[in-house]
């Protein structure tokens, strides 16, 4: 399979999931440092989301560093098809939770 810029075990791919990481931690610090974050449900599910965000893509990072000390090939169909997926309902998770409208708890 032709190496994907970015992709699973490679170092493109790595500091891609350290710049998330990077971003959901400042996200949901600069979240939840709002005034009265807590009073608007939409916002702290998209507060959730993040951290769903920093988890997936801190263990891939974690999968990176591990792919590339052993030089493991993660390149197959399989494996990309499950990293694809995986970003794909984290995001649509993350733009239904911002485009809902603000509720009061």
């Amino acid at each position: 399979m032709k190496e994907i810029i970015g992709g699973p075990g490679t170092v493109s791919g790595l500091l891609l999931r350290i710049g998330q990481c990077v971003f959901a931690a400042a996200s949901i610090s600069i979240m939840t440092s709002a005034i009265g974050f807590s009073s608007y449900t939409s916002f702290c599910y998209l507060i959730a989301s993040m951290g769903l965000q920093l988890l997936w893509s801190f263990g891939l990072a974690c999968l990176d560093i591990y792919a590339l000390r052993r030089k493991k090939d993660l390149q197959n169909p399989v494996l990309v098809s499950l990293f694809v997926v995986g970003d794909w309902a984290k995001l649509e998770r993350g733009l239904k939770i911002l485009l809902s409208k603000h509720r009061h708890s």
